[in-house]
């Protein structure tokens, strides 16, 4: 049997972890701590980066798609204009069409030189003549009557019978 002292005290120069190295320890895990974080930010910032430039992308397709379709182009065209232009803009988009647009057989339309005003009057011009008898439906009801051989046919086409 081995006898063991009960000496219990402490020895300051065996203990390792002093004031000065306590504090080294404590500098090093919130450093350590500081850089996880900086990297999981770093990480979540790349992430939300990646995103973002699939929505751009998904955003032009549908930007160069609405426009195609209004100005009557085939849709397949968007892969070309997508691979040309980098910033997509209705503007950009339409000077693409006006570049290589007859390679997918699209034709400017000639803006209408009709003034707003002029279109009130062409339209309020339909709208007073749309019930109006022209010489053609006078001149063949005159016509109808004149060739009447009853009076029972007279009165169908004077009352539209």
């Amino acid at each position: 049997m081995v006898a063991m002292s009960n000496n219990y005290w402490e020895d300051e120069d065996d203990d390792t972890t002093t004031d000065a190295n306590y504090g080294q320890q404590n500098d090093n895990d919130l450093v350590r701590q500081l850089r996880k974080a900086d990297r999981a930010k770093e990480k979540r910032i790349k992430e939300l980066e990646s995103e973002l430039v699939g929505f751009k992308k998904v955003q032009s397709e549908r930007t160069v798609k609405e426009i195609l379709e209004k100005e009557g182009v085939k849709p397949s065209a968007a892969k070309y204009i997508l691979k040309d232009i980098d910033n997509v803009t209705p503007e950009a988009i339409k000077d693409w069409l006006h570049d290589n647009g007859e390679d997918f057989g699209w034709q400017p339309v000639a803006a209408s030189k009709v003034s707003e005003e002029d279109r009130a009057a062409i339209s309020q011009q339909d709208r007073i003549t749309q019930g109006a008898t022209t010489p053609d439906r006078g001149e063949d009801l005159e016509m109808r009557i004149d060739q009447a051989s009853s009076p029972e046919e007279l009165r169908r086409i004077l009352y539209s019978e």
